[in-house]
């Protein structure tokens, strides 16, 4: 089992800036490729964002490139998405997930998910 603990959301104006952080515990961390994914009210849940278990490679939804980016810290345990130029439209309740060595680009295929963090982007 891995247990995921999100932090970092809340209020923030159109075109500021929040870092979400996502705690991981419970088998090696360095094994699983990490995913960040948000739902908005009314909408299904969608692909924001993903690394490779070594942190070489990542992907993103083309509605958040250039704007969003993941990273990790291994002696950490803890996956980040730092988000800039917020737009009202990036409002949801953002998702940290885990799985086992599986390539970034699989979407569908995570096994282990944390309970959400609020962002609220402001007009």
């Amino acid at each position: 089992q891995v247990q995921l603990v999100e932090s970092g959301g809340g209020l923030v104006q159109a075109g500021g800036s929040l870092r979400l952080s996502c705690a991981t515990s419970g088998r090696t961390f360095s094994d699983y490729t990490m995913g960040w994914f948000r739902q908005a009210p009314g909408k299904e849940r969608e692909f924001v964002a993903a690394i490779s278990w070594s942190g070489s490679s990542t992907y993103y939804a083309n509605s958040v490139k250039g704007r969003l980016t993941i990273s990790r810290v291994i002696a950490k345990s803890t996956v980040y998405l730092q988000m800039n130029s917020l737009k009202p439209e990036d409002t949801a309740v953002y998702y940290c997930a885990a799985k086992y060595r599986k390539p970034v680009r699989g979407t569908v295929d995570y096994d282990y998910w944390g309970q959400g963090t609020q962002v609220t982007v402001s007009s």
